[in-house]
């Protein structure tokens, strides 16, 4: 009776046991769910501009309903839960058991049972006899943009045959009641009763003999709002989403992409040792080992990588129009090995990002500096630190002795684990990626998380006192013992806006997306030696002649680094280009001012293969440095390969905001020829807006600013170098290091000439250089002066901005 007091009130879309995904869009939720009405939209909406989402079809929430209220489970399933301690896990998983027997014991009425039959033999007609299928369950309150719900319910992949999908259907049915399910509903305010299930029933890519993963249209670790995130392995899905291998990781850039530009910012290999594929037997779906010579390539191309990214933007861009909000999406895709199709097989709002407050800028420090060595490092997710007594947990039946507080370490997890990953104080785990289970799971319940740190489970030992920083950059560490640390907590409302720029010194790209979410007006000093010494780690000169090297083990190390490479320079340009569009992207389209490689003779010598091109010097400081070996023949052709990253950065990525800045410049000729050389490999002045900056740092940039402009666009003073050849001060020496000062008068003087000196013949002239984080008075002598811009340490920048604003008024 209760049923057809419904039906009078229902509309027939409403009382349909069976939708396809045309007939449902995303305002059809509460009917399908959060999964089968994203397939639906993107059916509807997407698919008609060259999206490709697999065709399918759902029961309905009215189903499940239908099928409870039939058979009379609404009452026995509501004293199951009526006195659930949800943190009792032993009463947890009694009562999820008892539920999901209930289900599996109760057939389907005839007609849900007939319904589903007649769809997928209509599947089979388009698809193929007994086609294979992917069966998922969708619940009524998942995917929503405060609520993923990810993974609570099962899904079953390459499915075939009438029984089969039947078979499938019902364990997704039962599966609204799995103990992670029950759990994450009591912890989000959900009715357990009041959420309905619907199972997607979708036309299988065949991924197996190609590759898949998840994508994100956000950086999921910093929230950075214009990058596309891809996560890639071979084989089926499940493996990426579940955490079992460590799969590649690439960044590309939304804006520029948009432009008709190829900004893929990152490109990280993962082992992929793993794949999943379709099993003959009784099982649906196995793992196999990945061969070797598979596992060292990436999984896709660039321009597969190009075109997942354009159908993030694209489907982003739809979701925040029709929910009138910024939308980013977290998707899932898959590539078809038999025909090399690229699909969109799930795509949802993503749930953390976009939640948190942009007012608040919080950041974890650690409050004691030393030099200690991480126990064991991985891919960081989130950006705060945790610690704890570590809890080695291998085996789910085991999760009961888990305790609030401690350190979850672990294989990796999945859904089964939620109940007890919400208590702990941070996660670490052997394998998975940035957009694994473990990672995304961490991340909405704002715990610190380490994946894919390979041996955790074997390098920590039980009850050891552990501290997890995720607080360093796209690398997490775990430490021996309880460190201190502390949060800061900045308001980003009210600051105020200054005449003079304030920029960021940024060396690491890793930290740039981070960082440019503290109020700047770009980057005034991206250093190229942090780039080269760690991304890179190998001489330019030791690529260009690999075949000449001596040393057998330093050709043995560079052959492992460039592996992937047949024509070694090309892996210099490549990471170069990459971590400085890495850089440039994260303050896009703020000037990001690229200072050129300013390593001094045993730096460079340092650096893998270095030692066989590297003259020795009495004083490498005044030596051979900077501008003096781009033009010469020594060095020139790796000076080329700096020039060609550059040239790709600017004309291949898009990033135009990025210019060149030429360190230890001596004298105007010296300049000229620098400029001509760079001319020679595609960086010509003037062309597609190029601007060229020189380092002012030396007395001679001073006393000839005049002539320095006529062959440069601007001046950025670096007060280091030039405190030091003001006062002949070698500044790595202890004996006279008391004499150092920025804010010495003479120094000043020098400054206060370069400025006036770059007004009058129109050059923009900022700052570089430490002493304005260092010393308010200074900033304010800054700004007294007329100087353009200062460039900063980040965590100078809040400071800094607001002494500039009160020198501002004051002057």
């Amino acid at each position: 009776m209760v049923v057809v007091m419904q039906e009078n009130s229902l509309s027939s879309k409403e009382r349909s046991l069976i939708l396809w995904f045309n007939q449902v869009g995303i305002s059809d939720i509460a009917l399908v769910g959060g999964k089968n009405a994203s397939l639906g939209e993107m059916i509807q909406q997407l698919v008609p501009s060259g999206v490709k989402v697999p065709d399918g079809f759902a029961t309905t929430a009215y189903a499940f309903r239908y099928f409870i209220e039939q058979a009379g489970l609404k009452a026995k399933l509501s004293s199951l839960f009526a006195t659930l301690d949800i943190d009792d896990v032993h009463k947890l998983q009694q009562a999820g058991k008892q539920a999901r027997s209930l289900i599996m014991q109760t057939a389907f009425p005839v007609e849900l049972t007939e319904a589903i039959a007649q769809s997928y033999l209509q599947l089979c007609q388009i698809y193929g006899i007994e086609t294979d299928v992917a069966v998922r369950s969708s619940a009524t309150a998942e995917d929503l943009p405060d609520a993923s719900f990810a993974g609570q319910q099962e899904t079953y992949l390459n499915v075939h045959t009438t029984p089969g999908v039947l078979a499938a259907c019902h364990r997704c049915f039962a599966s609204l009641f799995t103990d992670r399910a029950i759990s994450y509903r009591h912890h989000r305010g959900f009715d357990h009763l009041e959420v309905a299930l619907s199972v997607g029933v979708q036309k299988m890519v065949r991924s197996d003999l190609a590759a898949s993963g998840v994508m994100f249209s956000i950086d999921t670790e910093t929230g950075f709002k214009n990058a596309v995130l891809i996560s890639a392995a071979y084989g089926l899905g499940e493996n990426v989403v579940q955490g079992a291998v460590n799969p590649d990781e690439y960044n590309v850039f939304k804006p520029t992409l948009k432009q008709g530009f190829r900004p893929i910012l990152k490109k990280r290999i993962g082992s992929k040792e793993l794949k999943m594929v379709y099993d003959d037997g009784s099982k649906f779906t196995k793992n196999l080992l990945v061969d070797e010579v598979s596992r060292a390539k990436y999984a896709l191309e660039d321009e597969e990588i190009l075109q997942l990214a354009k159908w993030a933007c694209e489907i982003e861009d739809h979701y925040s129009q029709i929910r009138n909000q910024y939308t980013p999406m977290d998707m899932e895709w898959a590539k078809d090995g038999i025909t090399g199709e690229l699909f969109i097989v799930q795509a949802r709002p993503e749930t953390v990002q976009s939640q948190k407050s942009q007012n608040i800028l919080r950041s974890y420090h650690f409050t004691e500096k030393d030099a200690r060595s991480p126990l064991i490092s991985g891919r960081s997710v989130g950006e705060a630190i945790g610690q704890g007594k570590a809890r080695i947990v291998v085996d789910i039946n085991k999760i009961d002795q888990f305790r609030a507080g401690e350190v979850l370490v672990t294989h990796r997890t999945d859904p089964d684990w939620e109940p007890i990953m919400k208590k702990a104080s941070a996660i670490v785990t052997n394998s998975g990626g940035k957009t694994c289970h473990a990672a995304i799971i961490a991340r909405e319940m704002g715990i610190p998380a380490i994946v894919g740190t390979n041996n955790a489970t074997e390098v920590l030992k039980p009850g050891q006192e552990v501290t997890i920083s995720c607080a360093e950059g796209e690398e997490g560490r775990v430490y021996a013992g309880l460190l201190p640390f502390e949060v800061r907590e900045v308001p980003l409302e009210n600051l105020p806006h200054t005449r003079t720029k304030i920029l960021m010194n940024v060396g690491n790209p890793a930290e740039a997306f981070s960082f440019s979410a503290i109020p700047n007006d770009g980057v005034g000093l991206a250093r190229l030696e942090f780039i080269i010494a760690n991304y890179i780690q190998v001489h330019p000169l030791a690529l260009i002649h690999y075949n000449k090297l001596d040393d057998e083990t330093v050709k043995a190390k560079i052959a492992q680094l460039t592996q992937l490479y047949e024509y070694k320079p090309q892996y210099f340009i490549d990471k170069l280009a990459r971590g400085v569009a890495t850089i440039a992207s994260a303050f896009y389209p703020n000037p990001v001012i690229v200072r050129m490689s300013d390593f001094k003779t045993n730096e460079y010598a340092n650096l893998l293969g270095g030692k066989q091109f590297e003259p020795k010097e009495e004083n490498p400081m005044l030596g051979w440095r900077g501008a003096s070996r781009y033009y010469d023949e020594r060095y020139r052709e790796a000076y080329a390969l700096e020039c060609h990253a550059l040239k790709r950065v600017r004309d291949e990525m898009g990033l135009t905001n990025v210019i060149p800045m030429i360190p230890f410049c001596r004298t105007p000729d010296e300049g000229k020829r620098v400029i001509a050389e760079m001319a020679k490999h595609g960086l010509e002045r003037g062309v597609n807006g190029l601007e060229v900056y020189v380092m002012c740092e030396l007395p001679s940039n001073v006393i000839m600013a005049d002539e320095f402009s006529q062959v440069f666009d601007g001046f950025s003073v670096g007060s280091n170098d030039l405190t030091q050849l003001t006062l002949g001060i070698d500044r790595d020496s202890s004996l006279v290091a008391h004499l150092f000062d920025e804010r010495n008068e003479g120094v000043k003087r020098m400054i206060q000439l370069a400025i006036a000196s770059a007004k009058k013949n129109h050059r923009k002239i900022g700052i570089c250089g430490q002493a304005p984080s260092d010393y308010p008075e200074f900033a304010k002598f800054l700004v007294e002066q007329g100087i353009d811009s200062i460039s900063l340490n980040p965590d100078s920048v809040l400071k800094t901005l607001l002494i500039v604003a009160d020198a501002e008024k004051v002057s």
